[in-house]
């Protein structure tokens, strides 16, 4: 691919969003142009990651031929190939989620998942730290919006509480990190990253101004010790913005940790214990504070962070095995997350509740969902064939070649202990008999769990009604009537079967997986693309 169509990543969905907003609501154009837009982007990394399968390199654009160091920088290599693929089809299948639930039932549905789609895309392609937060920006813009979309009604307490937090941190975090942006510039006198290669190894202020880039990053990403705000913030959401937001927002801020620390700090070694020592911790507090929970979204989220930790050990060891392994386990985690939250999204809309122990018998009565959340969760606790399996084991390898004998201790304890976890919601949710009666209250997760339950869960071309009251703590969900619709749960479906087909096709993954490390290792060739564009 030209460097000259990567700035399409961003034109593109912003374009076809301006546009849904001007023809107003034809629901049909608007699935439309977004189902089209996504399939674009996918294509557009599926290609780029084909070009560079085997021999690596980079392609690098800047916009309207500006100099390096004014021009708006784009450049993509194996890394971001990955991320733009599997973000887009990450996006595609939460959007399909969304409207098979009945919360895409709404105007700016489409736009402000487009906007968001161009900061991802933005965020992943360019070279700039200025520009980072402006596409960060960009994809926390409609997130809000989004949020709000998500109670449709008056809001509950803990919407409201959720989405506060969730806006009051992310403005918080993005001026960190724009001090950080302006600390560099003042010290280094340049925000481009291939200006930048290197320096922070070498200039100690260079290196203190970026980490506290790197710091507003790990707050993003909800790395240990600022981390509980994604266990409030996410469940407080509609089942279908909490798997989106899982397979987006934190995976931008690593993704951004990558790059920054490969780049600009040239991997210097100086450091790593921290970050070892950091996500150790954060692997440790999430897969705490998952016991005590009562609803299937909560532990999840606090699983999410206790994954990032498994991330982020990737960078923090930086050796090939240690990349490699880290950025299959990204991308592996993206679509393992998305699928458990779409399982259980699902019996969530339908049966209007989440809360464990409210329901029973889903193995029964929802087979094909049951199978779905199995596949993930035994995916999520890194059991074979599963690709989550391939992704631990190669990460622990590499943390045994560095010498990291304790990291590998708790990331064997912490596996256990996410088992432990799925089986709770297993045992909870899927297991035991189904109750047979009628179904009058729900919305144990309270967060909007229940738009499609009397439409059997299609609620593409309907608007939904508000969800009913919360049930009482003790109190037991029965259920009748008609079961989760084919069109609701297919998002769960068909990222387990991708769980599946990254386990048994592991080859594939680790070969581009490793050629990504081997750019994050010597970014000669980025960093000559971006000098030379």
């Amino acid at each position: 691919m030209s460097g000259a169509l990567l700035p399409l990543f961003v034109a593109l969905p912003l374009l076809v969003s301006a546009m849904l907003l001007i023809v107003g609501d034809r629901r049909v154009l608007h699935a439309v142009g977004l189902l089209g837009t996504l399939l674009l982007v996918i294509a557009g990394g599926v290609w780029l990651a084909t070009d560079f399968a085997g021999s690596g390199g980079a392609v690098a654009h800047g916009v309207a031929q500006w100099p390096v160091g004014i021009s708006i920088p784009f450049v993509a290599d194996m890394f971001a190939a990955l991320m733009l693929t599997v973000t887009g089809v990450l996006t595609l299948v939460c959007s399909w989620f969304a409207y098979a639930s009945g919360r895409a039932a709404t105007v700016y549905f489409a736009p402000l998942v487009l906007v968001l789609t161009a900061g991802v895309n933005g965020a992943l392609l360019t070279v700039d730290l200025f520009n980072l937060f402006v596409f960060v920006e960009v994809m926390l813009l409609p997130s809000y919006g989004l949020f709000v979309l998500a109670a449709r009604h008056r809001g509950t307490e803990r919407q409201v509480m959720g989405a506060r937090l969730y806006v009051t941190l992310n403005l918080l975090t993005s001026t960190i990190f724009l001090m950080g942006v302006g600390f560099i510039y003042g010290t280094a006198g340049t925000v481009n990253m291939a200006e930048l290669a290197g320096r922070a190894a070498t200039d100690g202020t260079v290196a203190i101004s970026t980490a506290v880039c790197l710091f507003a990053l790990a707050i993003k990403a909800a790395v240990v010790p600022i981390h509980g705000w994604l266990a409030v913030a996410y469940p407080a959401t509609s089942p279908a913005i909490t798997a989106l937001f899982s397979g987006l927002h934190t995976k931008v801020a690593s993704y951004a940790i990558y790059r920054i620390y490969a780049v600009v700090f040239d991997g210097d070694a100086h450091w790593l214990w921290i970050g070892v020592a950091l996500c150790c911790l954060t692997m440790v507090a999430g897969v705490l504070g998952a016991v005590g929970e009562k609803t299937t979204r909560s532990i999840l989220a606090f699983h999410m962070i206790s994954q990032i930790g498994y991330i982020l050990l990737g960078v923090a060891l930086f050796t090939l095995a240690g990349l490699a392994a880290g950025i299959f386990y990204l991308l592996h985690h993206m679509i393992v997350k998305a699928s458990l939250f779409l399982s259980t999204g699902a019996i969530e809309v339908r049966y209007m509740t989440g809360r464990i122990g409210a329901l029973s018998g889903m193995a029964t009565r929802e087979p094909v969902i049951a199978v779905a959340f199995f596949v993930a969760a035994l995916s999520l606790a890194g059991l074979p064939p599963f690709s989550g399996f391939v992704a631990k084991f190669s990460l622990i390898l590499a943390a045994v070649d560095t010498g990291h004998v304790i990291a590998v201790i708790v990331m064997l304890a912490v596996s256990l202990v996410t088992l432990l976890s799925m089986l709770k919601i297993w045992n909870g949710v899927f297991w035991g008999s189904a109750r047979e009666s009628s179904l009058e209250n729900g919305g144990g997760s309270g967060a909007g769990g229940g738009p499609a339950a009397r439409t059997g869960g299609s609620g593409a071309g309907t608007v939904p009604e508000p969800a009913p009251a919360a049930l009482d703590d003790g109190a037991v969900a029965t259920v009748s009537g008609r079961r989760i619709s084919a069109a609701l749960a297919g998002p769960a479906v068909v990222t387990a079967c991708l769980t599946l087909a990254l386990g048994l096709g592991a080859e594939v993954l680790m070969g581009v997986s490793t050629t990504a490390a081997e750019g994050l290792l010597d970014t000669s060739t980025y960093v000559k693309a971006v000098m030379d564009s």
